[in-house]
Parts: C-alpha cells; sequence; structure tokens
C-alpha cells in the first residue's frame, strides 16, 4: 500500500516547509548551509538509532556508493531549495519546486514505460495545474499587498529568469531523483527500502559534517546546534517524511510522486493557521483542486 505513506510524506514536507520559512534568516549568510547542516545531522541520528540499533538491520557500506546517484540529487536539490528561500518568496517557489511530479512521470512515462489510467493522468494533471495556479495567485496577492502598502516590490523577490533560477533547479533534479527513485525501489528493485534510507540519510549526514567543518574552520562561524529550534523541526518534518517516502515510492512510484509534490499546499494551509495569514478564494480553488487529484489518486491505490 503506497497511499497512506504518502499522504504522511506530504503532511510531515508540509510542515516542514512551514518552518523552513521560519528557519531561514536573510540576514545570515550561511543560513541556508545551516539548514543543511541540520537536515543531515538528524537524518544521520534517525538512520543510526532506529535502524542501526532499534532495528538492527545489518547495513553494508557499498550501497553509499550504488544508491549515490539518487542521494546525491535529493541532497543537491534541497540544498538549492534552502540558499534559493534568500531570492523569492517561498509561497511562489515552492509550488514551482513541486512540480517535480511533472518531471518524474515524464521520464517514467517514457524510458520505464509505466502506465495510468485516464483518470489517473486527469489526477496528475489537475495536480500540476492547481500548483501553478497556486504559485500564480500568491504571486498577485505578494504584489497587491505591497501596493497597497505603497512599497516597491525588492527586485531580489520578483519572478524573473535570476529569482526562479533556484526552485526550476530544484524541479528538475528533485524530478529527475525522484524518478532514479522509482527505478532502484519500484521497477528494478535494485535496494530494499531500508537499504536505500539508511543510504540517503547516512550520505546527508557526511555532507552535513563537511560543511560543518567548513563553517566552523574556514568561515570561522559558529554554530549552536540546539538554539536552531525552527531549522530543527524543519529538519524532524523532513526526516519523518523521508521514513514514510520511500515506502510510498516502492509501492507505485508513478503516481506517488505527484502525490507528494503537492505538500506546498499543506505549508500554505499551516501558514495562514499559525502564521495568521488569510487565503482567498481562488487560492481555496486551486487548493481543492489539488485535494479531490489527490482523493482520485488514492481511489485507485490498490
Amino acid at each position: 500500500m503506497w497511499f497512506l505513506p504518502a499522504l504522511i510524506t506530504l503532511g510531515a514536507w508540509g510542515a516542514a516547509d512551514l518552518f523552513y520559512k521560519k528557519g531561514n534568516d536573510p540576514r545570515d549568510r550561511y543560513s541556508a548551509l545551516k539548514t543543511t547542516v541540520m537536515v543531515g545531522f538528524v537524518m544521520g541520528l534517525h538512520a543510526i538509532i532506529y535502524y542501526g540499533i532499534f532495528e538492527g538491520i545489518d547495513y553494508d557500506p557499498k550501497n553509499l556508493l550504488l544508491y549515490l546517484p539518487v542521494s546525491s540529487m535529493y541532497i543537491l536539490s534541497m540544498a538549492l531549495g534552502y540558499f534559493g528561500l534568500r531570492y523569492i518568496e517561498v509561497s511562489v517557489s515552492s509550488p514551482i519546486s513541486n512540480s517535480s511530479g511533472a518531471v518524474t512521470v515524464v521520464l517514467s512515462y517514457f524510458i520505464m514505460h509505466q502506465t495510468m489510467k485516464a483518470l489517473q493522468w486527469a489526477a496528475v494533471i489537475a495536480i500540476l495545474i492547481g500548483l501553478f495556479l497556486l504559485s500564480l495567485f500568491e504571486k498577485w496577492e505578494f504584489d497587491q499587498e505591497l501596493a497597497e502598502a505603497g512599497e516597491k516590490i525588492d527586485p531580489k523577490y520578483t519572478v524573473g529568469p535570476i529569482a526562479i533560477i533556484f526552485p526550476l533547479l530544484y524541479c528538475v533534479i528533485d524530478g529527475m531523483g525522484t524518478f532514479l527513485d522509482g527505478v532502484y525501489l519500484d521497477y528494478r528493485k535494485i535496494l530494499p527500502e531500508d537499504q536505500a534510507n539508511m543510504s540517503y540519510e547516512l550520505t546527508f549526514l557526511i555532507v552535513a559534517i563537511l560543511i560543518w567543518l567548513y563553517l566552523k574552520f574556514c568561515k570561522k562561524e559558529t554554530m549552536h546546534v540546539f538554539k536552531e529550534r525552527d531549522k530543527g523541526l524543519a529538519a524532524l518534518f523532513e526526516t519523518l517524511g523521508q521514513f514514510f517516502y520511500v515506502g510510498a515510492m516502492s509501492g507505485n512510484a508513478l503516481i506517488a510522486a505527484p502525490m507528494i509534490a503537492s505538500y506546498s499546499i499543506v505549508s500554505i494551509l499551516l501558514a495562514r493557521v499559525f502564521l495568521k495569514e488569510r487565503l482567498t478564494m481562488k487560492q481555496y480553488g486551486a487548493i481543492a483542486l489539488v485535494m479531490v487529484a489527490i482523493a482520485i489518486l488514492g481511489f485507485y491505490d490498490g
């Protein structure tokens, strides 16, 4: 069964997105690197404590290299996403980034020759349309609020070639990573779920340690891990989502991928609840479209 793990992943990553918003400090030039460190530390601890100690899984270190093509795609896309928060509003970048499901669907359809029913295709297309409309509505609302306040839009937050390059890169690279994950976990069965997830989390830990050493000894930047509350919570939700993500991808990668990619909907809803922001009727309509599409995909979970 893939639908429930995909749903949990969607919720967890939506919550992580909220704390990524809160944890991003535009005054700190190393904020993105520090976020990467926190996520790597938490994922690494999860791999060691849960899989290694609690589950007692016998891990083969060579899988670090075997799974590296997938791990590198995910880690690179996430690091670019964190860095991009300095240049574009996350409410705009998140839906663009999470349209990576479209990349996965195209690659899976044309390379792995997987098939879907017509209604499933319609649901996937509806998710992508909903994400696009949501990003458009968010941008309109953002511009209108600034205009009403008599403020000029900071050039670094305008949606142009420079501003959107980071979410676009995230979209393409993450989509390629998700496609490869489908090959590893579902299509070719190259690795079992636990070995794949441990490989990813341990690789992320290695990257985090290298970045931490770089910040400490090369940039003389002190990072107080236990004081990074929002980054820490983002890392915890990110890891929770990753834990269930591999189960969803091993069950039905082609359909689970675009469904999970819609987690930006959850992050925007949480932002409205906890940050007291408001939604327009157009935004509610786009969210409803995505939710209906998710329900359709869930109906086909057999």
